[in-house]
């Protein structure tokens, strides 16, 4: 089966777009997780169209990452087809005040685009670890300000290969949500409209925002950031803190006692061992507050 699969992705793909049996360990950045069937990074459209169109032909299963942040992967891997957008599709283009970035744009860069141009609203994505298309997906935010404030619209590729252009209304934008996120469409690219600024004034805020997350989050260690989403009313990191759970530990995998709100991999964890954190952090919380802690990362393969 796999041969026939990678015999008909040679017929769209080079062999260099082609990864087998690779370890998604080396694409996510909790740095943990098996082997995918297939890991393919498609340059254009019409080779996403492809690859999205073998998948439903052959009835195989297919999921998009990007720079692999807010992904947890079995450590049994994925079988299937993972789609990566990064660097394969990552233009970034400034026309006035605006900015065009494709979906395997991080968010650093065009962040720093932005500062280049001298345009100020993506201050607060200049430290977050994801992609264009992540961040458009879980309307990504940081420091009292989210993707929602500064997106004119976001290009997609709906199930039906069809190409369409949300506006950000349209986008419906929530806490860690879109209607992306619901409907499954792919995002292409994505519009920023941003505002001119002074450029020391925007490059002091993201040295600020900078400091501000090293002092407080373990970036030193592999992770997806923010492990939960922060429920109504409180404040994820506290109620782990408070049902004494900073550095609580499961092999290699454990609370960050820096920020009770990141589930870190200390080193060698597996994915199970992150798994397992991030059930117990949930059943200990609940038992203390009765508040239940809902995961900001997505969960692939099987646990």
């Amino acid at each position: 089966m796999n041969n026939s699969i990678h015999n008909r992705l040679s017929e769209f793909l080079s062999d260099s777009q082609i990864l087998i049996n690779e370890p998604m360990k080396n694409h996510t950045t909790f740095k943990v997780g098996g082997p995918a069937d297939f890991l393919v990074n498609p340059n254009s459209e019409d080779e996403l169209i492809g690859v999205l169109s073998l998948c439903k032909e052959a009835s195989v299963p297919f999921y998009i990452i990007g720079n692999g942040s807010d992904l947890l992967v079995s450590d049994k891997g994925f079988r299937g087809v993972i789609i990566r957008f990064l660097e394969n599709y990552s233009e970034i283009n400034v026309f006035e005040e605006k900015i065009k970035a494709q979906s395997g744009a991080l968010l650093k860069n065009v962040s720093l685009k932005a500062l280049e141009a001298g345009l100020t609203g993506l201050e607060f994505a200049f430290g977050i670890p994801g992609t264009i298309g992540g961040a458009c997906v879980m309307n990504a935010g940081a420091y009292d300000s989210e993707l929602k404030n500064v997106i004119e619209s976001v290009r997609v590729l709906t199930k039906e290969h069809e190409i369409r252009v949300f506006s950000c209304e349209e986008m419906e934008f929530g806490y860690r949500t879109s209607r992306i996120s619901k409907e499954n469409d792919i995002v292409l690219e994505a519009v920023f409209s941003l505002k001119k600024g002074d450029t020391a004034q925007i490059k002091a805020k993201m040295d600020d925002f900078q400091s501000r997350r090293k002092s407080k989050q373990p970036l030193e260690y592999p992770s997806a950031g923010s492990t939960f989403k922060r429920p109504e009313g409180y404040f994820a990191g506290k109620l782990i803190q408070e049902a004494g759970l900073s550095g609580f530990r499961i092999g290699g995998a454990c609370v960050s006692e820096k920020h009770c709100g990141f589930v870190i991999n200390a080193g060698n964890a597996t994915a199970k061992d992150v798994y397992d954190v991030i059930k117990g952090v949930q059943e200990r919380v609940f038992r203390n507050s009765g508040v239940n802690l809902s995961p900001e990362i997505k969960f692939l393969g099987e646990f």
